[in-house]
């Protein structure tokens, strides 16, 4: 551990200076701790280098558009700060958080116009989705019975947020129930996202992925660019649960992780068990564009 470096251990840049992320704070009276009234992004940073830092920029201030809000600085100095904050941790492999709250009302008003909003941004020791084993042997998942994801017409999940409540708890009935991640259904028994993971299937050598209810993910759009590069057909549109189910493969792609393998899903084992070819196939092609540089923004330490 390196007890010289006080951002070792992360750095956080919030209210216009950097600090330990550690000690980063927000006043509880912020709209985005009493209502979940923020948008964020995280980028991940591998060996040393950014991955798509572009695109989650852009998506980035699309939101905090969307949401209508405003930061404190232009694309170029986000931009700036996000790589100070790798720098100032001299972390290699990394998250890297942006996150704008709605803020503080002003003094003896509502009107969330009048709110001052909050720019944090953090980098954090990266920590994956899935350890080694589960990578190995595939991840054993169940579909959510006892929660829906939020309807897209109330949350939009196109606009990354903080309304967790229906992902954390998915995941808790997939621990009581001995499975280690849970897939949320929409009101109409389709397929739509997990707990910070999108969802795809392999179905006689077709991928597909669902066309709404999730996020547009960065990792999910590599992979749709991956199957174009390999040649693999790939398919957005509605999944349903029935057809999940009988997929020939599944698996996950996040920013933390990259391409997870499903190999047990509502007790059912796919294929032999392992990892499937197209699984597999996407797997390796996404660690290979990172070994070889492709949208990397190295850091210079």
């Amino acid at each position: 551990m390196n007890t010289t470096n006080p951002f070792a251990q992360g750095c956080a840049f919030i209210d216009g200076g950097f600090v330990p992320a550690g000690e980063a704070r927000i006043p509880v009276l912020d709209y985005g701790f009493l209502r979940s009234d923020a948008t964020y992004d995280v980028v991940h940073v591998w060996n040393g280098a950014f991955f798509r830092l572009e695109d989650h920029l852009d998506r980035f201030l699309r939101n905090v558009g969307r949401l209508r809000m405003t930061l404190p600085m232009d694309r170029a100095a986000l931009r700036t700060t996000a790589i100070a904050c790798i720098e100032k941790s001299g972390l290699r492999e990394a998250y890297v958080w942006m996150i704008c709250t709605r803020g503080r009302p002003a003094p003896g008003s509502r009107d969330p116009r009048r709110c001052e909003n909050r720019l944090i941004v953090m980098a954090v020791p990266y920590v994956p989705y899935a350890d080694d084993e589960q990578r190995r042997r595939g991840l054993n998942v169940v579909i959510a019975k006892t929660v829906r994801r939020i309807p897209p017409e109330s949350v939009d999940p196109t606009i990354k947020n903080l309304h967790w409540l229906d992902l954390e708890m998915a995941l808790f009935e997939a621990y009581d129930r001995g499975a280690e991640n849970a897939v949320l259904l929409d009101a109409s028994d389709h397929v739509t996202e997990g707990p910070g993971f999108n969802v795809f299937c392999v179905e006689n050598g077709v991928v597909l992925t669902p066309d709404r209810g999730g996020l547009d993910g960065i990792t999910r759009r590599t992979t749709i660019e991956l199957c174009a590069e390999l040649g693999i057909p790939c398919r957005v549109e509605p999944i349903a649960k029935d057809r999940f189910l009988a997929a020939d493969e599944i698996f996950f792609t996040t920013s933390a992780g990259g391409v997870l393998p499903v190999t047990r899903i509502e007790g059912r084992i796919l294929g032999n068990g392992a990892p499937g070819p197209v699984t597999a196939r996407l797997g390796e092609r996404y660690h290979a564009w990172h070994r070889e540089g492709r949208h990397a923004t190295p850091v210079r330490y």
